[in-house]
């Protein structure tokens, strides 16, 4: 199913659900650019699975992504660590690595230097054990992006620790 975006100015939106619901809440980052080649990361907390789901697909047309295709990592209680560090300054850069039978997931934040570009750049990517084919999403962050994903993160952190 593709996604489309409703208002071409808005980058990032927010999903709330009821607290009652297995997924909590999403925090979605839509970069989708003139090159067509732009990408969704989508961050949303499971509660059941006591698990933040990291979902990211690319763009498939104008204002559009191919959330068919779409490749998802898990994340627990640890990996928010290094990620949060990275946002909050801490550290320059959080690479999260997971490998399974089906294949491997990596995600890295790095924060950039460069006055000109956005100051983080978060990618994720899933290589297929079957083919070895790669999926891979980068998208750039503002700093007001970042700071909404750390707050996200911080929350999930509470949330997965039970305060």
């Amino acid at each position: 199913m593709k996604d489309t975006i409703i208002d071409p100015a808005t980058t990032t939106t927010s999903t709330p659900t009821t607290p009652t619901t297995e997924r909590a809440a999403d925090y979605t980052i839509y970069k989708p650019n003139s090159r067509g080649n732009g990408g969704v990361v989508r961050f949303g907390l499971n509660l059941a699975k006591a698990a933040l789901f990291v979902d990211a697909a690319n763009q498939a047309g104008e204002k559009q992504f191919d959330w068919e295709n779409k490749f998802t990592m898990k994340w627990g209680l640890a990996d928010v660590g290094p990620v949060l560090a990275t946002l909050q300054g801490r550290q320059p850069q959080a690479k999260l690595f997971h490998q399974s039978e089906k294949g491997n997931s990596a995600f890295e934040l790095t924060l950039r230097e460069d006055p000109e570009r956005a100051p983080y750049l978060l990618s994720i990517s899933r290589q297929d054990a079957s083919d070895k084919s790669v999926r891979k999403v980068s998208i750039p962050l503002t700093h007001g992006e970042a700071a909404v994903l750390e707050a996200a993160l911080r929350t999930v952190v509470a949330r997965l620790v039970g305060w």
